[in-house]
């Protein structure tokens, strides 16, 4: 069986190299070590050394050469627009400080279906619009952002993660 032993982010792998695709919902998205099956038939083993967020686009390298390229599956979600700039950026801080996770899309926000939220944002202003669309939403400072490979800071969260 194939093996895909490495991420490689969006933009950063030889895409004529692809040999198939792999379409996950958001949730199928963290993952180490599973069986896939790529939307071409391509049967392979993810086998990361540790977890990782796969984002849209990534590209998943294949120990015998080539890249499985990972697509983020439509889903259910929830369009927040705010009436303004500023109603905008106080609907994002209210979802942020509810460690939603959220992608974020110059005028609107998409979120996963919570009807307590959904009555939060309405009294808020909010306008809200159930669609369905792929999800790959922002990383976080405590979730799926220190999971990234690419993820840098200075000497002080180097020393802390020492």
């Amino acid at each position: 069986m194939k093996r895909a032993i490495e991420v490689v982010r969006a933009g950063s792998w030889p895409g004529a190299e692809r040999m198939d695709t792999v379409t996950l919902l958001f949730d199928d998205r963290y993952r180490r070590r599973l069986r896939m099956l790529g939307d071409g038939g391509l049967d392979f083993l993810l086998d990361l050394v540790d977890p990782i967020v796969l984002h849209s686009g990534d590209g998943l390298r294949l120990e015998e050469g080539g890249y499985v390229e990972v697509k983020a599956a439509v889903e259910d979600l929830v369009e927040v627009r705010g009436r303004d700039a500023a109603s905008f950026a106080r609907l994002a801080w209210h979802l942020g400080n509810r460690h939603l996770p959220a992608q974020i899309e110059g005028d609107r926000i998409l979120i996963r279906e919570d009807h307590v939220i959904i009555d939060m944002l309405k009294g808020l202003g909010a306008k809200v619009t159930k669609v369905k669309s792929p999800f790959d939403p922002e990383g976080g400072a405590y979730g799926q952002h220190n999971h990234d490979p690419d993820h840098r800071h200075g000497a002080l969260h180097a020393e802390r993660h020492a």
